[in-house]
């Protein structure tokens, strides 16, 4: 069973720390092949989410605030965003990277409002997040000689549910005006016949 949480960098242990800093360093710099600086200043400021399997880290994000979030869009409003996203591959297709990115959008809507959440996200992962309700914005850059593009989960207006047998106005007008048309139709019909 695969077990979820959330902390400030002030709440992890030293332990926590080095599991997480280990599986992106296994992940981004090492699997990858991208030998990038990894450890950042963000951290400090990050929610750290992680998933664990009897105590043994599985997977990972880190959810960055509106007010440190550095990833810009064109219309340059502060979003929280995800990032680091990752699940150590012995693990990888159980579906875990949904459910961790179920919680971090779950934790962005709660935290920072029902607001828009971006992403910097290697491109080979595009139809993962667009899965997840995600929309490329932008042209693709690279990072880290990896490409990129930027992605924002929009948040949707849910729409009124429709009710079974309900009618609305404009319908009852529509079809006024069909009996109307229909009965003058009969009528003329009738005039050019007599």
């Amino acid at each position: 069973m695969t077990t979820f949480s959330i902390k400030t960098f002030d709440d992890l242990t030293g332990v926590d720390v080095y599991h997480i800093l280990k599986a992106r360093s296994q992940v981004f710099v090492v699997e990858q092949q991208c030998p990038y600086q990894d450890m950042d200043e963000l951290d400090f400021d990050c929610l750290h989410l992680v998933a664990h399997q009897n105590d043994t880290l599985v997977g990972y994000c880190r959810i960055i605030p509106p007010k440190v979030n550095t990833l810009h869009t064109h219309d340059d409003i502060a979003k929280a965003a995800i990032g680091r996203v990752l699940v150590l591959p012995q693990h990888r297709g159980a579906a875990i990277a949904q459910q961790i990115m179920h919680h971090a959008i779950k934790h962005c809507r709660k935290k920072y409002g029902k607001k828009p959440i971006v992403i910097a996200a290697q491109t080979y992962l595009m139809d993962f997040y667009t899965s997840l309700g995600f929309e490329a914005v932008g042209e693709r850059f690279l990072e880290d000689n990896i490409e990129h593009i930027i992605m924002i989960l929009h948040l949707k207006k849910p729409k009124p549910p429709k009710v079974k047998g309900e009618t609305t106005k404009s319908a009852v007008i529509l079809q006024i005006l069909l009996l109307v048309m229909s009965v003058l139709f009969l009528a003329g019909v009738v005039y050019l016949i007599v």
